[in-house]
């Protein structure tokens, strides 16, 4: 696989979908009515798709999902100023945005086993969650990522059920 490209963090993202093909978003706690699929970092010689599982168990709890489909190439977004200045306090590096691997996965487990606390090796990243259509995703999402969300769903809308001009 190719590499991110450089100045850029490496990233994974989820798209998980239940049995009616509706995705997962939850809302930030650090900034409420901010609603995305779960994502996370890529550690260090990590494949991007043990990162993905490793990303929804998490944050999510999720463990009963299967792989339907990857994005093959990065797709990236830059941090809005005020956002950048944040994450590169936090993070301690210069990063321009994230480059992302996008993976769709599909629910097969019962609803009682996601849990927001996730596994327990991390902090709490999302107050409440719920399953949106994808139209509805990219009304919820916050603008900077927006961009990327239509390159996934226009990816996966095969799968999704969803027609070219449906976003």
């Amino acid at each position: 696989m190719d590499d991110p490209p450089p100045g850029y963090r490496s990233n994974v993202g989820v798209c998980l979908i239940n049995s009616m093909n509706q995705v997962f978003v939850a809302s930030r706690l650090d900034v409420p009515g901010a609603w995305q699929m779960p994502q996370g970092g890529v550690d260090e010689r990590e494949d991007p798709r043990a990162a993905a599982i490793r990303e929804l168990r998490e944050e999510t709890g999720v463990t009963s999902a299967e792989i339907l489909a990857e994005v093959p190439h990065w797709l990236t977004y830059d941090f809005p100023p005020a956002v950048k200045e944040k994450l590169d306090r936090l993070w301690g590096r210069d990063w321009k945005g994230q480059a992302q691997k996008w993976f769709l996965l599909k629910f097969t487990g019962d609803e009682k086993e996601i849990n927001l606390a996730g596994d327990g090796t991390e902090a709490a990243e999302f107050s409440e969650w719920k399953w949106m259509p994808p139209e509805q995703v990219m009304e919820q999402v916050v603008d900077f990522k927006r961009p990327v969300y239509e390159q996934v769903f226009r990816f996966f809308a095969p799968h999704l059920g969803l027609g070219s001009a449906t976003l």
